[in-house]
Parts: C-alpha cells; structure tokens; sequence
C-alpha cells in the first residue's frame, strides 16, 4: 500500500469580469476497491453562492458551484490524502476468451459494462481502431492476454509527443498521427475495444511520477493522467491498464473516476457570462506521504 498527498490546484484568470458563472468539479478521487480517501477537500476563490455536493450517472463524486458576483479570476485547489492498492488481475490464462466477454456484455449479466462497449463522441467504435485492436485478439485468445498485448502494442507503436493533439483529436487521427498523450492512447484503446465489441471505460486520476537521479522533485510538476478500465467478464469483473506506460494499474495510480471518454470526467468544467479571454494555470503535486516533502 502507498499512501499519497494530493494536491491539484487550478486557476483561470479572465480578461474582463465574469458576471455569472456556473461550474462542474470532478476532483475528489473516488473511493472503491483499492482505493481508500482518508481525507479530501475543496478550497474555493472566491466565494460561491451556492454548492452542492453528490454523485453522477457513474457513481463519481462530483461538485456544482454557482458564483453570483462579479469576479475576475476562479481558483480551486483540491487536497487529499488517499491510500492506493489495486489487487493484482488474474493469471491471463484464468481469464475467459474474450469472444465470450464480448457477448456476455450484451447478456443480462453484463448489465453494468454494457453501456461501456457503446461509442461516445470522443471514443467512438472507430473502424481503424477497431482493426488495429483486433490484432490482439485472435480467436479464443484468453482476454486478458489479448488486453496486455494491445497496451504494449500501443506503447510501442505511438510516440508520446505533447503539443501535437488537442483534448477534443479524432481518434483516427490520433491513428494517422502515430503520437499523442495519455488521453489519446486511453480514447484509442478505448475506441478500438468498442469497435470489437469489448466494453472499455476511460479513468481519470493521476501517476506518481519520479525525477530524474540525483535532482529534486520540483513542486506542481505533477499532471493529471488517464488510462482504460477494461472488463474481463462477469467473473472477474474490470482491470484497470495504463496504454501510455504500458502498465496494470497498482499503487502508482490515484482514481479520480471514470466514464465513457474524457468529457464525462473533465476535471472543471464551467459555463460563464463574460470574461473574454481566459488563460489557465494548473499544478499538480503527488507525493508518497513518507517522503521527504520539498523545501
């Protein structure tokens, strides 16, 4: 088990007064198997006139915030200390042909993925994608081994090149392009899964990560991350894999929550009256809470 302290810390700054504004936060991790929130809460600038806290369609915790006054800036900044041990997946042999998954999706016991193996507008069942995942799923190929080989396909297939996507990038030509960042890989393994029929939901969280030997970690260096929660059937239920680092999610991973793409768990998402132009500032610290904190 690691236990983490989290902090995300957001901030947008309007090139003329907002007058109103209304906005939507999935930024406090979801507790589930694995997962255990110890602590978490919101620091809000500036003052809201209404909050309200709960759930949506996918169970994830989220936030609705309402300002009323006038306000050049918006700030939120999340702090939270989460335990984090995902059990490890079972033996791919042990794990069922994915053809049987596939079709199990479709059966009533398959009544909490189905929604999953469906297209959404940014993970749709893209034929490209389809016939690139499908490479790693002859017939009766147990699905767990056919989901490793398409995350290490990905992998080594696609350059991870920041700058040359935007959030809202095709999947095909994310295909064409052959590089991109953690959403894209998460939205084409997605897309691909989908397209044969396995259901695949995408996860939003955050990835510990290290500096480089002998230098000191530097402070809001940290960023958001996203991989795909995969469904092995009804037996063994979902596994979560990284496509960018080609991993099985462990205790490296912080879970926010999850959905169909990435628009059902963007982090904030607002709708103003005014402000004109925007510019965006996010930093984001991960850190083991037995390691030494940064002076």
């Amino acid at each position: 088990m690691t236990r983490y302290a989290l902090r995300h810390h957001t901030a947008y700054r309007y090139g003329r007064a907002v007058d109103l504004a209304s906005h939507l936060l999935h930024l406090t991790p979801r507790a589930v198997p694995g997962q255990a929130v110890r602590a978490a809460r919101l620091r809000i600038a500036p003052e809201f006139g209404y909050r309200a806290d709960g759930q949506d369609h996918f169970g994830n915790g989220v936030t609705w915030l309402f300002l009323e006054a006038p306000h050049e800036a918006f700030e939120v900044t999340l702090e939270a200390e989460v335990d984090v041990a995902f059990a490890p997946p079972p033996p791919d042999q042990a794990t069922p042909p994915w053809e049987s998954v596939r079709d199990a999706a479709l059966r009533p016991e398959g009544w909490d993925a189905a929604e999953f193996a469906l297209p959404s507008i940014l993970a749709p069942a893209d034929r490209g994608a389809g016939a690139y995942a499908a490479r790693s799923f002859p017939a009766g190929r147990p699905v767990l081994a056919g989901l490793r080989d398409l995350c290490a396909r990905i992998k080594r297939d696609f350059a991870f090149k920041p700058g040359v996507t935007t959030i809202s990038t095709p999947v095909a030509t994310v295909l064409t392009l052959r590089a991109g960042v953690c959403q894209d890989f998460a939205h084409l393994m997605i897309a691909g899964l989908r397209a044969i029929g396995l259901p695949a939901r995408y996860a939003s969280g955050y990835v510990r990560t290290r500096p480089p030997p002998g230098q000191a970690r530097r402070q809001g260096a940290d960023q958001s991350h996203a991989w795909v929660g995969c469904w092995l059937g009804p037996d063994h239920g979902w596994v979560d894999l990284d496509p960018t680092n080609d991993l099985v999610v462990s205790d490296e991973h912080l879970l926010l929550g999850w959905g169909r793409d990435y628009a059902d768990v963007s982090p904030v998402k607002g709708i103003l009256l005014g402000g004109g132009r925007q510019g965006l500032e996010v930093s984001v610290d991960l850190v083991p809470v037995d390691e030494e904190q940064p002076a």
